[in-house]
């Protein structure tokens, strides 16, 4: 990984994890647009069971995508930002790795165009 605090490369190793299935993907999309949700308020907006919701909320939760408090009875979820906050830190500074390596690729190549060195004889 690029440079970055200690314990960086666990936490977006997980998030990348989670991220990896659509539906828990959907939950985090759900999550952001409303707000808090219970499991219960989620899987009626989604093809997969109660017990599938919790399932994919734990994994979120273990990646430090959800939180879940207790409200009475019931446990209301919701976006915790800093891990992917994390993750989107070590993506943007792997993009600009990447077009400082273009740019200089590009460098060389127009110097090359510009003074091609001798001729060679054919």
């Amino acid at each position: 990984m690029t440079e970055e605090r200690p314990g960086a490369a666990e936490v977006v190793d997980s998030v990348l994890g989670a991220l990896a299935d659509p539906t828990r993907r959907q939950l985090l999309d759900l999550l952001a647009a409303h707000g808090e949700a219970t499991a219960t308020t989620l899987a009626e907006r989604l093809p997969v069971s109660r017990q599938a919701v919790v399932k994919h909320l734990a994994v979120l939760d273990a990646a430090g995508l959800v939180s879940g408090g207790r409200v009475g009875r019931e446990v209301r979820y919701a976006v915790r930002p800093a891990a992917l906050d994390t993750t989107a830190r070590w993506m943007a500074s792997l993009a600009a790795d990447w077009d400082r390596r273009l740019a200089n690729i590009k460098r060389v190549a127009e110097a090359a165009e510009r003074d091609p060195g001798p001729a060679r004889p054919d």
